[in-house]
């Protein structure tokens, strides 16, 4: 149909249609990137650990001096040690996929495959040669900026409504180009603007509800990607969504250590003060999803243990309420853990919903060095009160956060 002066009448679903149709590519394109950045991110925490490890070091051989580098079977050696890898053909492959995304090279460039051999290789960004191509330098940009906002005290993340739900850790894209401007990363609003909706294309930053791209307005947006995330290197050769799988119970689980085929549900550990710090020393943990017997683990095995079966029947007696729970004179006392967790997380298992309770917690883990046991309903998690919410919703709120968690919980007397 035509109206007059020949403007085509557009039909309102035929508009939603190709939006949403642009939406998602956007979504798409903005995936792959993010797994490209995850690269770039597990490969930098790597680096880092083996400075500190002194596994990087300079090193002769034939008379000349090579900086900062690494031997290839002296880093196998470690990765099997840290648990990183379950065998020498595994932690190749993790090697490979730095080494064809340019993040480490043969330090003469003599070798295109990672060989389990007594070879120097070297991290591009230890020698300059990393190539800082226009991608790379929106990650780094957008690990600074992350990195800026979190270090300086301000209001810019705080949990906000967009369409009657609510979101935690927004950020209002008015106020963020306001905060951009400010820190001096930008000149203009425009090429502020501009950088906010190339953070955006890199899944850097996401609109809330993913209907929107970046604009200078009220809209409000999340950081996609949290930096300060502990990578486990044997996430490298597995290609995964971010998001909590619905056969979740949690990410934080870890197998449980000494399996004897008895009893096969985690153990809790008795705490010695009601408010305790824990750093997590352990690091063989997984996660743990929903088999059709049970729940197990989801990732490959990093040691000869094989995965455990975890309890997938509640472990509570009787669902209580938040009113209950908050009914002074209660049988119900508040405890409060501070959890630092290890490289690989923080060792329990949220289930449930309105409140959510902890239904497993790995003894050798962080959360039971702090005190955490089975049965206890969780109140907060870093001061926001999460009694009214799901456990999808609190263990996103713990993987989007920082390393340390502070949780408060309830249990019976």
């Amino acid at each position: 149909m035509v109206l007059e002066g020949n403007t085509p009448l557009v039909c309102a679903s035929c508009v939603s249609r190709e939006m949403d149709g642009i939406g998602n590519t956007m979504q798409k394109k903005a995936a792959e990137l993010e797994r490209l950045a995850e690269v770039l991110v597990t490969g930098e925490q790597l680096r880092l650990r083996l400075h500190e490890a002194k596994v990087i070091k300079d090193r002769r051989h034939h008379l000349r001096t090579y900086p900062n580098c690494f031997v290839a079977k002296e880093l196998i050696d470690w990765l099997i040690e840290h648990k990183e890898a379950s065998d020498r053909d595994t932690a190749i492959k993790i090697m490979q996929k730095l080494l064809d995304q340019s993040i480490i090279h043969h330090v003469c460039d003599e070798h295109r495959e990672f060989k389990d051999m007594k070879l120097f290789y070297r991290f591009r960004k230890d020698d300059g040669t990393f190539p800082l191509d226009s991608e790379a330098k929106v990650f780094m940009r957008g690990q600074r900026i992350y990195e800026k906002l979190m270090n300086t005290e301000n209001n810019l993340l705080q949990t906000r409504e967009e369409e009657n739900v609510s979101f935690e850790r927004t950020l209002v894209a008015s106020e963020f180009i306001d905060w951009l401007l400010q820190e001096g990363e930008m000149a203009t609003r425009e090429e502020t603007e501009q950088l906010g909706r190339r953070l955006l294309e890199h899944g850097i930053i996401q609109h809330v509800t993913n209907k929107h791209h970046f604009v200078d307005g009220p809209l409000l947006f999340q950081f996609r990607m949290n930096f300060r995330r502990r990578r486990r290197l044997i996430e490298l050769l597995h290609e995964r969504g971010r998001s909590i799988p619905e056969s979740h119970d949690s990410p934080f689980c870890l197998r449980k250590q000494n399996s004897d085929g008895g009893n096969t549900s985690f153990l809790s550990v008795s705490p010695t003060k009601e408010i305790k710090v824990a750093v997590g020393v352990r690091r063989s943990s997984m996660s743990s999803s929903c088999g059709s017997s049970g729940y197990y683990s989801s990732s490959p095995t990093l040691s000869s243990s094989p995965p455990v079966l975890c309890n997938p029947k509640s472990v509570l007696k009787r669902q209580v309420s938040p009113e209950e729970l908050q009914t002074p004179g209660g049988p119900f006392i508040k405890k409060t853990f501070t959890i630092v967790g290890d490289a690989v997380g923080w060792g329990f298992v949220v289930r449930g919903s309105k409140p959510c309770h902890i239904q497993a917690v790995d003894p050798g883990g962080p959360a039971a060095a702090a005190g955490m046991k089975v049965c206890q309903f969780v109140v907060s998690v870093n001061g926001l009160n999460v009694l009214c919410q799901d456990y999808r919703t609190v263990s996103s709120l713990i993987l989007n956060g920082p390393r340390t968690i502070v949780m408060e919980v309830m249990e019976e007397v």
